[in-house]
């Protein structure tokens, strides 16, 4: 039986954990998300990778439970989920031709000894110049209300970009996994372990 939990429902988040080839189990937290007043990103994102894990600490003694939380940064804007059409081309928009910053916060805690830890990764994506047809076709075919930034990366958001920039690509998609892996390790658990018979 795994030791390891994923706080997410986040469909994108399981397929990058299933790539280290760890069994876990993965359930939703139920946390409010709101931005509370004068919270910078850092500690935004720092907050709520942390509420997530635990949020469901109770359920899982003596487990390890990974939290995570992704935010958008432009200019002097947080982002979330964009939530619809309008929305997201509208971030698209304004998007286009510039820099835009993802902040994942990510968490790790080990229910059984009370130990936890937060780390943050960041990476960067330049947009290139966008028109308006091309913002509205990305937004229509790909539907990403429920993605940070307004894009998947795991889809046809790739058309969306001039370059890529930072030290793991799964970062913008919701999960670090070099700093996750650094974590495990940390942990105990280590995902290039000999672990036949689980």
């Amino acid at each position: 039986m795994s030791r390891l939990v994923l706080a997410s429902s986040s469909r994108y988040r399981r397929q990058l954990l299933d790539r280290l080839e760890i069994p876990y189990a993965w359930t939703s937290p139920d946390i409010d998300e709101t931005r509370r007043q004068g919270e910078d990103a850092f500690t935004l994102a720092h907050r709520l990778a942390l509420s997530k894990a635990q949020a469901v600490a109770d359920d899982f003694p003596d487990h390890l439970i990974i939290g995570s939380d992704q935010l958008a940064l432009f200019e002097d804007d947080i982002l979330g989920k964009p939530g619809d059409f309008e929305t997201a081309c509208a971030n698209l928009r304004r998007f286009s031709g510039h820099r835009v910053r993802f902040m994942t916060g990510l968490a790790l805690i080990d229910t059984g000894s009370g130990r936890h830890r937060v780390v943050h990764d960041s990476y960067d994506v330049v947009f290139r110049q966008l028109s308006q047809a091309e913002v509205e076709n990305y937004v229509a075919r790909d539907e990403p209300y429920d993605s940070s930034g307004s894009f998947r990366m795991e889809g046809l958001g790739i058309a969306l970009f001039e370059r890529l920039e930072g030290r793991d690509p799964n970062t913008l998609i919701g999960l670090p996994l070099i700093s996750l892996c650094e974590l495990l390790r940390e942990f105990g658990l280590d995902p290039l372990a000999n672990r036949q018979g689980n």
